[in-house]
């Protein structure tokens, strides 16, 4: 808003005496007004901002329940501590070099790693905030998490340390440094020659985060091996049960409840009014994203319910759950560029592919206690995909630049396809060749599984001094509770827990 007094001046007439001072006086209430608007605005925007990072890391505690739930009761302590490590490790990484190498533009422009705003040096600036390293921190430590899953009931807590640490303050930031920065090489931010003249619209991370998270944990857990009595003698995949429907029912809807921050919170932004229509800003793409990400969700639940049930004949609680998250996952990267019915599809599809992955992972021996490569992974991947389809030209003018390329199903050309193909590979092949070596040394110095009488016993007890759950022993058989014992495995039985 500008104001020139000699403008205003001419405006009174002559029968105004001292016109100028009067407007020079009038000119200086419309600058006050302009910069409290201003300031208005940025306190707007970054409350938004940090409430949506709030959300994000109250999906930690999702993560968390989740992971307890899914594992077998003697190895409780074991992850729900991991969890707590990935939060702490992931923060004080994150902080030095990880915020940094994602979104540390500025001078020479680099396509490939930031190089500016190590330890928030230059914090805050005209771009970025305190606001933003927390909200990109609870990102950084979700991509752990996924991957502390795959890897669950056999790892060496050394190991935990290592992996989190390297990947929340060097793999994960060099990817979203390539997707999300406005320098990034593949970046649909950036403002000049972006890839194919498109860019990646990974809007909230189903590549950049999910992805990410599921291929590390996809390695670590294949350098592993299966924990012991999941495969059998002849090769039939052995349930290995997690203890508690119930932690994963709290846990998924923590995740869920979370989500809300980490997809509509990728706005950053709340305050940004659109050309066609006052009433159509950005808090409508806001409450358009949170729409979307929920039918997704629920689409891959329902879907995933009955399919499960003609699979196998049962109505299981944990195969939803999961189902549920896999939407979620797919959705993530498109959820602000497609219309609701576009996201119903979405989540109809995750759920085949999660079912798929599974089945997949079985006929290879692949264990994954909390099926997170296969979630997040594949679900992740096929999100990517989805997005390049079904991206609306209206809404990716309004939230990138208009004239970009949409989605081909949606009148587009193949140029953001193209882009979101090369994204894919990208991310598969990056975190291959760096995670995929730190698992091998780690393996090879005997610091990544734990001994073989360590994880029959429990983890809890081993390595952490006692289990998660305490009950005295007097008439222990009177008490509710889990009874903690050593089942071996048997190829006759089909069900062993070794709990």
């Amino acid at each position: 808003m500008a104001c020139s007094a000699n403008e205003l001046a001419q405006f009174f007439g002559p029968n105004i005496t001292n016109s100028t001072a009067a407007a020079d006086f009038i000119c200086s209430r419309f600058t006050i007004f302009d910069n409290n608007y201003t300031a208005t605005k940025y306190a707007i925007d970054s409350t938004y901002l940090l409430f949506s990072a709030y959300l994000v890391f109250s999906m930690q505690l999702g993560f968390a329940m989740l992971c307890a739930g899914s594992v077998r009761a003697k190895n409780t302590m074991n992850i729900m501590l991991t969890n707590v490590l990935d939060a702490a490790a992931g923060g004080l990484f994150y902080y030095l070099f990880g915020f940094a190498f994602a979104f540390g533009t500025g001078g020479s422009e680099n396509g490939f790693i930031g190089k500016h705003h190590f330890g928030l040096k230059t914090i805050p600036s005209n771009d970025l905030d305190y606001s933003n390293f927390l909200y990109q921190w609870a990102f950084a430590i979700a991509a752990a998490g996924i991957t502390s899953g795959s890897i669950a009931e056999r790892t060496q807590f050394v190991a935990y340390l290592i992996y989190s640490s390297f990947l929340t303050g060097f793999v994960y930031p060099v990817v979203s440094h390539w997707f999300w920065s406005t320098e990034g090489w593949a970046s649909a931010l950036k403002t000049h020659n972006p890839l194919f003249n498109s860019g990646v619209i990974d809007f909230a991370g189903s590549g950049v985060v999910h992805m990410v998270g599921g291929i590390a944990g996809l390695w670590g857990a294949v350098i592993e091996g299966p924990r012991i009595g999941r495969f059998d003698h002849s090769g039939r995949a052995i349930s290995l049960r997690g203890h508690s429907a119930s932690l994963v029912v709290l846990g998924t809807f923590l995740l869920w409840f979370g989500w809300y921050g980490f997809n509509p919170g990728s706005f950053n932004k709340i305050l940004v009014v659109y050309t066609d229509g006052s009433y159509n800003g950005q808090w409508s793409a806001v409450g358009r994203t949170a729409v979307t990400t929920t039918l997704a969700g629920c689409t891959a639940a329902l879907t995933t319910l009955f399919g499960k049930r003609i699979l196998s004949g049962h109505w299981n609680v944990t195969d939803v759950c999961n189902g549920l998250l896999g939407g979620f996952a797919a959705i993530t990267a498109g959820c602000s560029v497609v219309d609701p019915w576009a996201a119903i599809i979405c989540g109809f599809v995750a759920a085949l592919v999660l079912i798929g992955c599974n089945k997949l992972a079985e006929k290879l021996k692949y264990d994954d206690p909390l099926e997170a490569a296969q979630l997040h992974g594949g679900c992740g991947a096929w999100g990517v995909i989805f997005t390049a389809l079904f991206a609306r030209k209206k809404y990716v003018d309004q939230i990138y630049k208009p004239g970009r390329p949409y989605g081909l199903f949606m009148g587009g050309d193949g140029r953001l396809l193209a882009a979101h193909l090369i994204q894919i590979l990208v991310i598969t092949g990056w975190v291959s060749a760096t995670m995929g070596p730190l698992f091998y040394i780690l393996h090879k110095l005997k610091l990544l599984r734990i001994s073989a009488d360590d994880e029959m016993a429990g983890m809890d007890l081993t390595r952490h001094g006692g289990f998660a759950y305490i009950y005295h022993d007097e008439d222990e058989s009177s008490k509710p509770g889990i009874k903690l014992r050593n089942i071996e495995p048997s190829a006759t039985t089909s069900n062993s827990s070794d709990v």
